[in-house]
Parts: C-alpha cells; sequence; structure tokens
C-alpha cells in the first residue's frame, strides 16, 4: 500500500505486520514465513542474540533486507529493561527499542510503573521507544506522553491466542493517541489481525499465531493479507450498526397488488 504508508519512529514502511521470531520450528520454516508475510521489521529478544554468529536469526534477517527490532523479553525491572536496551544498541547498532517489562511469569503481563519508568529512561536516553503495554487508555497517553514513538497494547496474554478482548479500549486509545498504535500480543488468527486494523491501530505485531500454527508458511501469508484487507476497511469506513434493518434496494418501482384485480 504505497499510498498509505506506515511511519514509525521516522522510518517509512510499506508493510504493516511486524514479525516477531520466538516459537519457530526451525530456522528455514522462519524464514519463509518471514517472507511470506511481508514484513520488514522483526523482533529479536537480545538474549537470544548471537550477532556474530551464521545461521542465527540475526543473519536470516539480514539475507531477507529485514530491519531488526531487538525487544527486552525476560526483563522484570526498569533497570533490567534499560540495561538490555543499552547492551543491543551498543551490539546491533539501533535505537529502536521493544519495551518488555513483565509482572510475572505466569500471566506476562507488563509492569505498568516499571514499564513507563523504563521508557522515560530511554527516551531521555535518545531511543525509539515502542512499549508493550496493558490495553489501558490511561497509561497509553502516560506512555505517549513521555515520548514514546508507538503504543503497542496487548490484545490478550502473550501466546494466548484469545484475539482482543477489549476492543472498547482499543478505540479508546487509538481516538486519543498522536502516535502509531500497534496491536502486540493475543492474536491466534487472520481475523484478530483484521479486527485490530478496522479498529484503527497502524500494525500488528504477532508471533506465535505464526510460528506455532500447524502450517507457519501458510498462516504468515494469512496474516499479511488480513492486515491489509483491515486497513482497508478502516480507510473505506464501515457503515452503522443499526436494530432493524434497513433495505439496500430503493422502494421505488415495487409491484402493489390491486385488491379489485387479483394477480392469479
Amino acid at each position: 500500500m504505497a499510498d498509505d504508508p506506515f511511519v514509525l519512529g521516522g522510518t517509512s514502511y510499506t508493510s504493516r505486520l511486524i514479525m516477531g521470531t520466538g516459537g519457530a520450528p526451525s530456522l528455514d520454516v522462519l524464514e519463509r514465513s518471514l517472507v511470506a508475510s511481508g514484513t520488514e521489521l522483526t523482533t529479536v529478544a537480545m538474549r537470544r542474540v548471537s550477532p556474530g554468529s551464521h545461521g542465527s536469526v540475526l543473519s536470516v534477517l539480514a539475507r531477507l533486507g529485514i530491519r531488526v527490532l531487538p525487544n527486552t523479553a525476560g526483563c522484570f525491572t526498569a533497570g533490567e529493561a534499560v540495561l538490555t536496551a543499552r547492551l543491543a544498541r551498543e551490539a546491533l547498532g539501533t535505537d529502536l527499542v521493544k519495551l518488555e517489562v513483565i509482572a510475572d511469569e505466569r500471566t506476562l503481563l507488563p509492569d505498568p510503573i516499571e514499564l513507563l519508568d523504563a521508557a522515560e529512561t530511554l527516551v531521555d536516553d535518545g531511543f525509539t521507544v515502542l512499549p508493550y503495554t496493558n490495553d489501558d487508555p490511561v497509561l497509553a497517553r502516560k506512555l505517549e506522553d513521555v515520548g514514546c514513538a508507538a503504543i503497542m497494547p496487548l490484545g490478550s496474554p502473550i501466546g494466548s491466542g484469545l484475539g482482543i478482548r477489549n476492543p472498547h479500549n482499543f478505540q479508546l486509545i487509538v481516538e486519543h493517541a498522536r502516535v502509531p498504535v500497534i496491536l502486540d500480543a493475543g492474536a491466534g488468527t487472520a481475523s484478530d489481525a483484521a479486527l485490530a486494523m478496522e479498529l484503527g491501530c497502524a500494525g500488528v505485531m504477532l508471533a506465535s499465531a505464526v510460528t506455532r500454527a500447524q502450517e507457519p508458511v501458510l498462516m504468515a501469508e494469512g496474516m499479511r493479507h488480513a492486515v491489509e484487507a483491515g486497513r482497508l476497511a478502516y480507510r473505506a469506513g464501515r457503515i452503522p450498526r443499526r436494530h432493524f434493518a434497513e433495505a439496500s434496494s430503493p422502494a421505488e418501482g415495487i409491484a402493489r397488488l390491486d385488491p379489485e384485480r387479483p394477480a392469479f
């Protein structure tokens, strides 16, 4: 969609689908899935990165010309996340960071207090911060106020495949945001990605929905089309929801029975 670029942190992308690499059964499947998805930006957890090794995720991304988005997965405190982001910048030479500060291992939900603290520190340090956050409109506004380049609310817990559990909150976040809003976590199938885009999200971030699908490459292609279809539907504008039917055909010209002249 060249006439509708996705601008994130000053960089323009033609694809609105951000892929993750976690859970892929093999590098070969991952590579074919990335190609099928059409993504131009892909997250990599810093704890899995070996910048100089051959046959690594990074070598696949370099070969495909896909930009790396390091994340701070597995961090529980602002301090851990800030240190991880700085190591990523030194190792990969990028100021982009997907900021994750989780509260516990069981839910993998963001810790809002530590997240906001880390976001403010990293923005002051010159990073382009993309925070994984709860679907809380107030927290989203505060993250934007400290200078985050996008807001990435979860649809439901990571890897759950439950889709967007609170579409109303997504609409509230989108309506008030001055930066891109990107669905992050919870997508299970293509309709979840399409719904996010129809709600006004600027993009979709997903990993497990593709890498753990029965046919990852096929699902990646489905997600690509779902994101594109959802964006087109959002731009087109949906019809209002009604309690009662509204005929699509005009009433003029309808045959009326004459009580004095039965039709048969």
